[in-house]
């Protein structure tokens, strides 16, 4: 194999530089094969020969770890993973020695206490001594402890780095990383003592007791390998006064930030930062422990609480560092009984992920969503909800407490599994990054180079196969993937309460821990939602405390409509107006089917949701499928008829009888959602409350008009179109004729003239506004365009008149209209006589092929004309290609030329019609299945389209949302709006192309 061949299969990117850089004189020593061998075990082979070449050059003795097998691995490891503690190296050559090991495959830890003593001694400090003080301040100084630091720092990567499986000892490295910080801070504070002596008098100096107490990862034991070390000050002194040891105190914690962090020959470790202490930077740099006692008691905002979960004595005072541990811990323990707690938390998670820039989102491994902090805050509330009387759960460090939340069945142990191997795969990861220029970043790299190396950084010492910037990607996505769907079940999800049906994951969810939880499931106002939800489980009434136990279900079922947002927003109005109604209560209690109903529609119909606000008390109809039976005409003309006669004024009976509409409505919508009914019941149930109320109207017209004037005539209604089929949709007009017949010996033209006063008052009677309103009221609008000469003949007229005009002058398309004419309201022997008429001219059966060509030219101007302007033929579902129109003509058609030979045509209902078509033999039975599938579809798309949007549309939506919601409301399963959008397509081209064929005759 050719040397490139070899230097590519080690891993180098860049072979020409490998190859010059391996024919460096520091090198000559050395074969080619002890080279390859020795680079093969590094991350980055690029970024080690350059590292060998130049130790070599300071430190020749460092080629002697080349070409001996394992032993060889510390020293390659380390220079392909670490560019910065590979310059350390080259800076110090003394400490080349670390390199010179065994390699262990199960990393052993330092003592923390031998850590102390090897950082005290490189300043000069005894460590024996209570309160150890440097030889001396300065640069000089922070140089020693730097240097020191660092030689540990190596050591550390070493083992950490030839570890057979990083992620079983990524906990060990995290806490010497802690440990070795806490050594430091405590040299540190040796050589701030020295220095404060030249300040103050060294007799006060030494009556300051100072313990500095370790936050966040260093408290935790769980520290990275270059990280911000967030500290805590607390000072008592004896002897002094208040003023002067505080001033001390100030000068001692400042001085441990000097020795640490400020720029020098040796650069600085990293910054001390104070502040988590109370205050943060307003307050002063160290309090005495009573006043930290006092401020946690009265002034502390409840996330200072959750930071107090880490806080660990590192350095100073032992005895005061433990009393200061021993006084926070119950407050730290009470304070998720604190109002607004875990929402408190939340927020500083939400301010947190606010803040990350754009451009970082996508590589965030700690911040962004399934990141390291989504663990850590998962952790660490369960913590503090369940710490409180439980203190096997008191644990520092993130994985420890996994542990012990699932050993406590906080977390389910499958769970608790995935959570702890994604926390430390995600830590590992960091820490190799960081690794390589011991700089603070919490980013993925970019690059390929970096990916792959990354990706090899990340095994085990002892694997051989290197993975690719591919494989790192997806294992990372998958991690992340895992990550936030665990948070979303259990941060969001908080172990309160048990509720009914639920896994030992999903029990009670408080109001202080769901805005997360709510975004992810898709509300898009969590905030917004919160609210609703601390107004549902605010107090200590009956109704709170039974919405805190079952919002967890609840919001699970709303959050699976299409708008959660409205959804929880109707479910609050709703609650509220119901109060502490017992059958309300009852029903969310002990109803699933009632419960999931009630989410089920608030999420997904605008429509419903409005009319139950107006209407609450209607919502008890979900819990008992024979209250949402939709009542037949007869009972609900035979209530309207004892509703007027208890309230004889035209206004109170007509609010009456527009409330009962609005309420049956509402009950075949909520029976509609339940899929208690199906199309054909829609539209004869809607139909018979249109009817009920304009037979109302009508009573209440002719009342009034009796009243000033003698009865001159008899009226009838007759419905027609789609009312005339009993095939409306919610948002239907009622389409009609009136027909009056004179009293014997009345005056004819008195008689017109008061069926025209009549029913032009029954038409305001259904749309007119009414004191008290009736809200939410989808109004009845009566339209009288199909009457003989449209809208240019008179508004009614007597029967008399319809039958000339039907004898001598009548249209082909009027004769089509009657087709759907059905009397439903007025005089019943008016009605028999008027439908004698109208069906002597529908059924006639004496259709001439003049009027099948005028039939059809109409329909073709139709096509080219009412079809709005802009609107897509494919999308129309009335008047488009395939639509109602297409089908409803078809079937009318063949009742005009057969109704006469065949009486089941004789029908209003244009499925009844295609049935008895099919059954006759005049259109092949798999064609009228085609017509009939395209028309009950579009049918039930303009109904869901309704009472999705609250708005009447004969178009399919366009935008996905409301086509979600209307797939939904359909029977579709979620995300299936596309397949909603190709089926009526389908249906719709197949049911114009047996259109074209049967009624233009497109293939004879």
């Amino acid at each position: 194999m050719s040397l490139n061949r070899r230097l590519i299969s080690a891993g180098f990117v860049d072979v020409d530089r490998a190859k010059r850089f391996m024919g460096a004189p520091e090198l000559a020593s050395l074969s080619e094969e002890e080279l390859l061998s020795g680079f093969a075990l590094s991350a980055d082979p690029d970024q080690a020969v350059l590292a060998l070449v130049r130790l070599a050059e300071r430190e020749p003795a460092v080629l002697r770890l080349v070409g001996r097998g394992d032993r060889s691995m510390p020293l390659f490891r380390l220079l392909g993973a670490s560019e910065a503690l590979a310059e350390f190296l080259i800076r110090h050559p003394e400490h080349v020695s670390l390199l010179d090991r065994e390699p262990d495959a199960v990393p052993t830890a330092v003592p923390p206490k031998r850590l102390r003593e090897e950082l005290l001694r490189a300043v000069g400090a005894d460590p024996a001594d209570r309160a150890p003080v440097a030889a001396a301040g300065g640069k000089e100084a922070y140089r020693d402890l730097r240097v020191a630091y660092r030689r540990w720092i190596t050591d550390l990567a070493v083992r950490d780095l030839c570890a057979a499986d990083p992620l079983e000892a990524m906990p060990r490295v995290g806490r010497e990383l802690a440990d070795l910080a806490a050594a430091a801070v405590e040299a540190g504070l040796a050589v701030a003592r020295a220095e404060a002596a030249e300040r103050f008098p060294a007799g006060d100096v030494a009556a300051v007791r100072l313990a500095v107490i370790g936050m966040g990862k260093c408290g935790a034991g769980e520290l990275n390998y270059i990280s911000d070390v967030d500290v805590v000050y607390v000072h008592e002194a004896e002897g002094i006064g208040d003023e002067r040891a505080g001033a001390i105190a100030a000068s001692l914690a400042s001085g441990i930030a000097r020795a640490l962090g400020t720029p020098g020959v040796e650069p600085g470790l990293w910054e001390v930062d104070a502040n988590l202490r109370p205050e943060g930077k307003d307050g002063p740099l160290s309090r005495t422990l009573d006043s930290h006692v006092a401020y946690y008691r009265r002034w502390a905002h409840s996330w200072e609480f959750q930071a107090l979960l880490k806080a660990r004595f590192i350095a100073g005072d032992a005895e005061l560092g433990r009393a200061y541990e021993d006084a926070v811990a119950p407050m730290i323990w009470a304070s998720s009984e604190r109002d607004g707690f875990v929402e408190s938390v939340q927020a500083m998670r939400r301010r947190v992920t606010d803040n990350i820039p754009a451009h970082e989102a996508d590589r965030q491994l700690k911040l962004g969503p399934g990141g390291l902090r989504d663990v850590e805050f998962t952790v660490q509330l369960l913590q503090l909800v369940h710490g409180r009387v439980d203190e096997s759960v008191r644990l520092r460090d993130t994985t420890g407490a996994i542990d012990a939340l699932s050993e406590a069945g906080y977390i389910g142990r499958s769970d608790a599994a995935d959570f702890d191997a994604a926390y430390r795969y995600l830590r590992v990861l960091e820490h190799r990054i960081q690794l390589v220029q011991l700089r603070r970043t919490h980013l993925m790299p970019v690059k390929e180079p970096a990916l792959r190396a990354l990706a090899r950084a990340a095994q085990g010492a002892t694997a051989t196969a290197r993975p690719t910037a591919a494989e790192l990607a997806e294992q990372w996505q998958q991690t992340k993937k895992a990550v936030r769907q665990l948070h979303e079940r259990i941060f969001y999800r908080p172990l309160l309460a048990t509720a009914a049906n639920l896994s030992t994951d999903e029990v009670r969810l408080t109001s202080e821990a769901a805005e997360a939880r709510l975004k992810a499931l898709g509300y898009v106002d969590p905030r917004g939602a919160m609210r609703h939800i601390e107004a549902l489980t605010a107090g200590v009434r009956r109704r709170a405390a039974l919405q805190r136990q079952l919002l967890p279900v609840l919001l699970g079922w709303i959050a699976q409509g299409v708008d959660p947002d409205a959804g929880l927003l109707g479910f609050r109005r709703l609650s509220e107006a119901l109060g502490e109604s017992h059958w309300y209560l009852g029903m969310l209690r002990d109803s699933r089917a009632g419960a999931e109903r009630l989410c089920h529609v608030l999420a997904n119909s605008r429509f419903i949701t409005d009319l139950l606000e107006v209407s609450p008390e209607s919502a008890a109809w979900l819990g008992d499928d024979k209250e949402l039976t939709p009542m037949p005409f007869e009972q609900l003309w035979q209530e309207n008829a004892s509703k007027m006669r208890r309230h004889p004024r035209p206004d109170s009976a007509m609010r009456l009888v527009r409330l009962n509409r609005r309420r049956e409505m509402l009950r075949v919508a909520l029976a509609d959602s339940a899929g208690l009914v199906d199309v054909d019941q829609i539209g004869r149930a809607l139909s018979d409350a249109d009817r009920a109320a304009v037979l109302g109207a009508l009573r209440v017209a002719e009342t009034e008009e009796f009243q000033t004037t003698p009865r001159a005539t008899a009226l009838l209604v007759v419905a027609m179109g789609r009312q005339g089929g009993r095939e409306i949709g919610y948002g239907s007009d009622a389409d009609v004729m009136f027909v009056h017949r004179p009293l014997e010996g009345a005056d004819p033209q008195e008689a017109q003239q008061q069926a025209q006063r009549v029913v032009a008052r029954l038409g305001q009677l259904l749309t007119q506004p009414l004191k008290p309103a009736v809200q939410a009221e989808p109004k009845l609008v009566v339209d009288a365009a199909l009457r003989p000469e449209g809208k240019q003949g008179p508004l009614v007229r007597s029967l008399e008149s319809y039958r000339e005009y039907y004898e001598r002058w009548v249209l082909t398309w009027e004769k089509q209209a009657l087709l759907r004419a059905r009397p439903i309201a007025g005089d019943d022997e008016l009605a028999a006589d008027f439908m004698g008429l109208v069906d002597s001219v529908r059924y006639a059966g004496d259709v001439t092929p003049h009027e099948v060509t005028e039939i059809r030219r109409v329909k073709a101007r139709m096509e080219a004309e009412r079809l709005p302007r802009g609107a897509d033929p494919a999308r129309h579902l009335k008047l488009g290609r395939g639509g109602l129109s297409d089908v409803e003509w078809m079937a009318q058609l063949l009742q005009l030329q057969h109704a006469a030979r065949y009486p089941s045509l004789r029908t209003t209902s244009t499925r009844e019609a295609l049935r008895a078509i099919a059954a006759e033999g005049l259109l092949p039975a798999e064609d009228v299945e085609l017509l009939d599938r395209a028309w009950s579809l579009a049918t039930r798309i303009r109904s869901a389209t309704y009472v999705c949007t609250g708005r009447p549309s004969d178009v399919l939506p366009r935008t996905y949302r409301d086509l979600e919601a209307v797939a939904r409301w359909c029977g579709y399963p979620h995300g299936a709006a596309s397949q909603l959008e190709d089926d009526y397509r389908k249906a719709a081209r197949r049911a114009r192309h047996v259109f074209e064929r049967h009624f233009y005759g497109f293939d004879t």
